[in-house]
């Protein structure tokens, strides 16, 4: 599931942490973001939102595909890539298949949560008739500190 990844994969995933950042500092959310991609344009962003919007659906790759269905016009991205700081969890997946994304790249495995193949096969299954390429580890060791000092404040009542 790892993989060699470019410069571009470098570019947006680097994007995708911003935007995590921004979820935290801006808005305290769970720093997580997300950006899709096609044709190498952004054509999509989003970051959690969950806590100030009282949605349970507002996590950041949702967001992402709700931005690019404004601006695309359409519900499907084929031959796109989403890039995310965190892997899905099975909300995201199902989201993501139904999207008909091609690519997904993410930093940090979710070892509670996630379903592209650490705790859940959601992304990944071959039920699907859909396939999902999957990519992980770009930028982990970062959005996993990103998240654990998110976290390790909470804790501390900051």
């Amino acid at each position: 599931m790892s993989g060699t990844f470019g410069a571009d994969d470098e570019r947006f995933m680097r994007r995708a942490l911003e935007l995590a950042r921004h979820a935290a500092d801006a808005h305290a959310e769970v720093p997580v973001g997300a950006v899709l991609v096609h044709d190498g344009a952004i054509v999509g962003e989003g970051w959690n939102q969950s806590i100030g919007g009282n949605d349970p659906t507002a996590h950041a790759e949702v967001m992402a595909l709700r931005d690019a269905g404004q601006r695309l016009r359409n519900y499907r991205y084929p031959g796109s890539t989403l890039y995310v700081t965190l892997e899905p969890c099975v909300m995201c997946a199902g989201a993501i298949v139904h999207a008909r994304v091609a690519r997904v790249v993410y930093a940090a495995d979710d070892p509670k949560t996630g379903a592209a193949g650490s705790v859940f096969d959601t992304l990944v299954s071959n039920r699907h008739n859909h396939r999902v390429e999957v990519e992980s580890g770009l930028c982990a060791d970062e959005s996993a500190d990103l998240l654990r000092g998110f976290f390790a404040a909470r804790r501390a009542g900051q």
